[in-house]
């Protein structure tokens, strides 16, 4: 790794952990938010909404701790690809995602961004690993 990287390995360490954390808590406060992008494929919606919330939560703490730091961000980068279709679908489907934090629906290019952001947040979760 560059070293003028390494320098800023633990602090967005102490970014990514909280980061992940509120991610998981909103799929609680506003669960019709992120059900509106399960793809219809997929049972359970709610479920797999609270399911996803938890996991985030849990990896989000799991790599604040040293002891759970690289089965943590192993489990981010799993978690990552799992929600990867809820991702593509609102992409692709056309569906209005209603509730968005301020207001209205996310334009064309920051439902097609995420897609790309993933991997970059795969690669964030994958420098912790080591």
């Amino acid at each position: 790794m560059c070293a003028s990287l390494a320098r800023f390995k633990r602090p967005l360490l102490y970014l990514m952990g909280p980061l992940y954390v509120v991610a998981g808590l909103l799929h609680f406060v506003v669960p019709e938010l992120y059900v509106q992008i399960v793809p219809p494929i997929l049972p359970a919606p709610l479920a797999l909404v609270y399911l996803s919330g938890l996991a985030e939560i849990g990896v989000g703490i799991g790599v604040l701790l040293p002891r759970t730091r690289q089965y943590a961000a192993w489990a981010t980068i799993a978690l990552l690809v799992a929600i990867f279709p809820a991702n593509i679908y609102m992409a692709t489907s056309g569906v209005v995602v209603a509730g968005m934090p301020g207001g209205g629906d996310p334009s064309a290019f920051g439902r097609w961004a995420r897609l790309p952001l993933q991997g970059v947040l795969i690669l964030w979760a994958y420098w912790y690993t080591e």
